[in-house]
């Protein structure tokens, strides 16, 4: 595809050369090591003394083994991730409305479905190493804070659902590239963000019968971040996933060829 290349390496130049990679660099690596923490102090409880928000925290881990520490895993990647991602894509859609560069990007002699795609592109690999930073550096905080239970096959499969719950969560995150375009900027993104975190913990825990047909719940569904009590996902859920991930595509591919209209 002409000029698509170019188009992912300015892109990536813009992602680099920004504060915005460093800081969510390190807010994800600083919950990998916070989760670590936690499961440390859930088993030294003496540690924390008297300090009830500390304890409570901690409670949350449950057995504070390797398989529990995995679940929380999953859960900041069906919750948290949906957050970090949805921030990335509103910082790069929403940034060129923010820094007012967008009439100058639709001047170039690039076709604005290539200026779209290379958005998503570098969105995914930026995501990516998000999701892999956060599981490494738990991974290695983990073993350093020596929590019980290790096994390199529950590793392993933690990996393959972690990785699965990341990239399901990042698929629903497409729609949020429309609403930093039509809102051109950061606001109307992380208020939707916001607004369907309320809805899906609403729909899970009020409404669980229809939570595999609500797409931002599957992910928590997919990995267990529901409880052990949530209803199961059907092939259904996943069409409704993937049909709201190109929806969010094409929404913004549309915005984006008529942007210079208004």
């Amino acid at each position: 595809m002409r000029g698509l290349a170019k188009a992912c390496w300015a892109e990536s130049l813009k992602a680099c050369r920004s504060k915005i990679l460093w800081i969510t660099i390190l807010v994800f690596s600083f919950i990998a090591v916070m989760m670590g923490m936690l499961v440390f102090i859930a088993n030294h409880p003496d540690l924390v003394g008297n300090s009830v928000v500390l304890s409570a925290k901690a409670s949350m881990i449950g057995n504070a083994d390797w398989p529990s520490y995995f679940e929380l895993l999953y859960q900041v990647a069906a919750m948290i991730g949906l957050i970090g991602f949805g921030f990335v894509i509103s910082w790069v859609f929403g940034r060129e409305y923010a820094d007012r560069t967008l009439k100058d990007l639709l001047a170039l002699p690039v076709s604005r479905f290539v200026i779209v795609l290379s958005k998503f592109i570098v969105i995914t690999i930026w995501s990516v190493l998000l999701s892999l930073i956060l599981f490494f550096l738990a991974l290695v905080t983990g073993l350093a804070v020596n929590i019980p239970g290790w096994s390199g096959e529950i590793a392993l499969h933690a990996f393959f659902i972690f990785v699965s719950t990341s990239m399901l969560t990042l698929l629903l995150c497409t729609p949020i590239a429309f609403f930093a375009s039509y809102g051109r900027g950061y606001l109307l993104p992380m208020g939707f963000i916001i607004l369907i975190i309320i809805i899906t913990q609403f729909v899970i825990v009020a409404i669980p019968g229809i939570a595999p047909y609500i797409p931002w719940a599957i992910p928590a569904l997919y990995c267990g971040a529901a409880g052990p009590s949530g209803p199961f996902i059907e092939a259904a859920s996943y069409i409704i996933l993937f049909f709201t991930s190109i929806l969010g595509i094409i929404i913004t591919l549309a915005w984006w060829r008529f942007a210079d209209a208004r």
